[in-house]
């Protein structure tokens, strides 16, 4: 069932931002419609989505080629802006979903050298895109770095601040970290971001600029998702891809055994 049929208008006492929020919605989705874009464009983009994945070294002068040899007349211009929607650079320079904003400040990187020994020690976020049969959408997920624990996520069709926000704040209210890491987009160095987190008295870190791997734990999260759900699926519309998602992380978090915990669950080493 689609959440949002859920949602009562000109409820008296709950607002339809509570209601999404009770629901795991973030409150954009409510108001979504399927966004247009050209078929071919929505073709080039998933098979960019895809070798992207298989090859992140890749610029759009080589995607370009590539493109053309599977079949495709995609100019390099044209590659350029859809990697650009998309969010994604060749792996020399960071995935560029969120962009750096100039008004905002930007916290050093606390994480180089340090042992990550225990649960809640450290936590980060990201954004990747998600293709659907006709569009897209945003992910945005909060990762326990120790366990590999995803301990929220929204989706959103516009790169705003609020759902990655209403990420954070629903992963607070299961726990809290000692420190925070995030990229030094314009969503994660907001005043509203920074500003629930030095609430929370939680340290915050931000990737240097142009080092994706400064995020790696994160990076990995969306290979498995994507070559584990998103590939095999071709989600119709927003709700399908929302349900299909949820079954995943319940998986990913519960079930999945992961080679670089021993072979445990993070479920496991979380509540350790």
């Amino acid at each position: 069932m689609d959440k949002r049929q859920l949602i009562e208008l000109g409820h008296d006492d709950i607002s339809v931002s509570r209601q999404c929020e009770l629901l795991g919605l973030a409150r954009s989705s409510y108001y979504w419609t399927e966004a247009s874009e050209d078929p071919l464009n929505l073709d080039l983009m998933k098979l960019i989505d895809e070798e992207y994945m298989r090859h992140p070294f890749l610029g759009s002068r080589k995607m370009a080629l590539w493109l053309n040899e599977q079949g495709y007349q995609a100019n390099r211009k044209r590659v350029q802006g859809l990697m650009r929607k998309m969010g994604i650079s060749a792996i020399y320079q960071k995935p560029n979903l969120s962009k750096a904003s100039k008004q905002h400040k930007i916290y050093p990187y606390l994480l180089r050298g340090v042992a990550i020994v225990r649960p809640n020690q450290v936590w980060s976020t990201d954004i990747t895109y998600i293709r659907m049969h006709k569009g897209f959408v945003y992910l945005t997920a909060v990762l326990d770095w120790y366990s590999r624990y995803v301990l929220s996520w929204r989706l959103s069709n516009s790169l705003d601040t609020n759902f990655c926000l209403e990420a954070l704040k629903a992963a607070l209210r299961i726990s809290r970290p000692e420190i925070f890491n995030t990229d030094q987009g314009a969503q994660f160095t907001s005043d509203k971001f920074t500003g629930a987190l030095i609430d929370g008295n939680i340290a915050i870190s931000m990737d240097g600029k142009g080092r994706a791997l400064d995020n790696v734990f994160v990076e990995r999260l969306w290979r498995s998702v994507k070559y584990e759900e998103v590939y095999i699926k071709n989600y119709e519309s927003v709700s399908d891809a929302y349900c299909n998602l949820e079954n995943y992380f319940t998986y990913y978090n519960t079930q999945r055994l992961h080679q670089a915990l021993g072979y445990k669950r993070p479920i496991e080493l979380y509540r350790a």
